[in-house]
């Protein structure tokens, strides 16, 4: 019986350290996502750093582009109110007799019957 005893203790040491193992292994497992998860946080954050970097000088440059553009289409909309307010006269005057002098006259087509 004694052998039979010292057998199942044995078994009984073995299942445990079998079970620790097993659990080292898990916390190992454990330890080793939350360092991927990190290391995946602080890529991610470094990418994103380096996007904020370029788009902040991509759109530097096209905030300069917008200014220009502003500046010029006010330029040509002050020339093309100068030009307006120095021709309207004139253009009316010119409708004006065009549409007034009526000239009534047959069409080169026209046939008289007869």
């Amino acid at each position: 019986m004694a052998s039979q005893s010292q057998g199942i203790q044995q078994l009984l040491q073995a299942e445990k350290s079998g079970g620790e193992g097993g659990r080292s292994k898990n916390r190992r497992l454990k330890q080793a996502k939350e360092e991927a998860q990190a290391e995946i946080e602080q890529y991610r954050l470094q990418r994103e750093k380096e996007f904020k970097t370029k788009e902040a000088a991509a759109l530097g440059s096209h905030g300069n582009s917008a200014v220009e553009v502003d500046r010029e289409t006010a330029e040509r909309m002050g020339y093309i109110q100068a030009s307006y307010r120095s021709n309207r006269e004139a253009v009316l005057g010119q409708l004006l007799q065009h549409v007034c002098d009526i000239k009534p006259e047959f069409h080169a087509n026209y046939r008289v019957a007869g």
